[in-house]
């Protein structure tokens, strides 16, 4: 029997053509000789669509995409994820679903048992989890076909149990010969591991072959990876799909076990380990470059434009970008002020000019200059500070808003983790945009993304790398002046906000403890600056969003 995985990148409500995706692939894997072929979890929705769902027309909609796919499958079986309407009018008005397809009919629907609600999951405000787990005869075979998160249940891999039950080990106990699991498991660092060992968990424990479809793409914030998966029963990955882009794998269930198909097996690459602690930048690099791609053109734009200061943070965004959009659709702008170095407007041009980027030059003096005599009778003798600082911020947030307003660009925000959750940038400023593409990215990660891209030729200046961290708001300002050094920051905030350690663990991994005192401070004061933030694209395990909610107005002390 010849299988095919289908993995492929939907986008959330297009309905028209998702229905088509699917109906291409369904075409190809005809084509290829494949009995069936499997489509990741609400392929015909697109994941997530939140309070979509709660829009009557919205679930028709996928229920009529879904008669379009069925009305394609001939010659061939299919399963496809879909929402279905709850009929038994008990519970959730709604599934999370799968439909197994075979000439023109669905011959079974099968229920999603676990709904995640934890980070950035809320399946329980809008799905019924089905209590009726069951298995599908294809071909005289007997599937398991599970949902997402129905093959997290086994104790495989958390360190406690976080659901009751185990949908993959009932399906077997029912004597089903492979499970299928059909996902929209979002990229995080890490997680390909994480999803190998539970995966492969399952195959030996149940002495089961495995094939994991997951869609890819970007949706919002989540970034999905892809890398599906086949394994056969002894748990060794047998093929993978590839990572970050639109795949279609054929595999070979034969026996009772599964085997590559026309395709060489592509073994699960390992994590390189860099400076930052974290792992394989090179993931890290695609995630964000097929992020960025996906949230600008699915939000209907063609191009972006950055701000470029000189510096390390813009410098990656840029690069990102340009490998996102393509060098004709990214316009570079840099707006000196009195305080701007010389270096940093020439760094600017050179990275423009290695990029293949227009850079437009915008000095910001005047504009600053008129600010100031505007603002000098209500601020007549108060001394210099951080407030003349922001109003630099703020004036080329303005102008990066005019240009999009002005041409159709896209306003990419340039900030890194480490800065944003301390505070260290101005809201209405450089806060100003449509996606903070690197806004889970810490500084020292930043860095890594730095080095990556300068892998092969300099892209970014030595020059811009090398330099200390400044926001040039002051005379001979640096970040050291205002934050500890990036490394010993990083650290603090991982156990904070990734590990949600408390200042007497933090303090125990031997951090000074005013320090971690000070920052976790900044950190819970300036939640109110991440609440207005752009939407940015998570990579970590917590990122600053949907899946990290604090309260703003609170008094719990650390």
């Amino acid at each position: 029997m010849k299988i095919c995985l289908a993995q492929i990148n939907p986008t959330v409500g297009a309905f028209k053509q998702n229905a088509g995706k699917i109906c291409k692939s369904i075409n190809a894997a005809r084509k290829k000789g494949a009995d069936l072929v499997i489509f990741p979890e609400m392929s015909v929705v697109g994941y997530p669509p939140k309070d979509l769902l709660e829009l009557s027309g919205f679930v028709d909609s996928n229920l009529k995409a879904l008669e379009d796919v069925k009305n394609s499958v001939t010659g061939i079986s299919a399963i496809v994820g879909f929402v279905d309407r709850n009929v038994a009018q008990r519970g959730k008005a709604l599934y999370n679903a799968a439909a197994y397809i075979k000439e023109r009919e669905i011959v079974s629907r099968h229920y999603k048992s676990l709904l995640p609600t934890y980070d950035v999951f809320d399946e329980d405000r809008y799905f019924e989890p089905t209590h009726d787990i069951s298995i599908a005869k294809i071909s005289g075979r007997k599937f398991g076909i599970s949902i997402c998160e129905d093959a997290w249940g086994a104790d495989v891999v958390w360190p406690g149990k976080i659901h009751h039950k185990d949908p993959v080990g009932c399906m077997v106990r029912q004597g089903a010969e492979i499970i299928i699991n059909i996902s929209a498991s979002p990229f995080t660092i890490g997680k390909q591991d994480v999803r190998l060992k539970m995966l492969t968990g399952h195959a030996k424990r149940n002495n089961v072959p495995i094939i994991f479809v997951n869609q890819i793409g970007g949706n919002d914030d989540l970034v999905f990876d892809g890398n599906s998966l086949v394994i056969n029963k002894k748990g060794i990955v047998v093929d993978r799909a590839s990572g970050f882009e639109e795949d279609l794998l054929m595999v070979e269930f034969k026996g009772s076990d599964l085997t590559a198909g026309e395709s060489k097996s592509r073994p699960v690459k390992k994590e390189t380990r860099y400076a930052s602690g974290e792992g394989d930048i090179e993931s890290v690099y695609k995630a964000l470059v097929l992020g960025t791609r996906d949230y600008v053109k699915k939000c209907g734009f063609k191009k972006a434009v950055i701000g470029l200061s000189g510096g390390i943070d813009s410098a990656v965004t840029a690069v990102i970008a340009v490998k996102a959009l393509g060098r004709d659709k990214v316009l570079g702008v840099t707006m000196p002020s009195s305080f701007s170095s010389k270096g940093s407007v020439e760094d600017s041009r050179v990275l423009a000019k290695r990029l293949g980027i227009n850079c437009e030059l915008i000095p910001i003096k005047s504009v600053y200059n008129a600010y100031t005599k505007t603002l000098s009778g209500i601020f007549a003798g108060l001394p210099f500070d951080v407030t003349e600082e922001n109003l630099q911020a703020r004036i080329r947030g303005k102008i990066l808003m005019a240009i999009s307003n002005k041409h159709g660009y896209f306003v990419l925000t340039t900030g890194n983790k480490s800065e944003l959750a301390v505070g260290y940038c101005t809201l209405y400023g450089d806060m100003c945009g449509g996606l903070a593409v690197i806004s889970d990215i810490p500084k020292t990660m930043v860095y890594d993304l730095a080095e990556y891209i300068n892998r092969r030729k300099e892209i970014i200046p030595t020059e811009t790398i090398e330099k200390p961290p400044s926001a040039e708001l002051r005379p001979n300002q640096e970040d050291l002046d205002s934050l500890p050094p990036y490394d010993v920051l990083d650290g603090i905030l991982r156990a904070y906000v990734e590990e949600s350690k408390d200042v007497g663990d933090i303090v125990g991994m031997g951090y000074d403890e005013s320090l971690v005192k000070d920052i976790i401070s900044k950190v819970d004061r300036n939640e109110y600056k991440r609440k207005q933030a752009a939407p940015g694209l998570k990579v970590t395990t917590k990122a600053f969003g949907t899946g990290r909610r604090m309260p703003l107005a609170q008094r719990y002390i650390r």
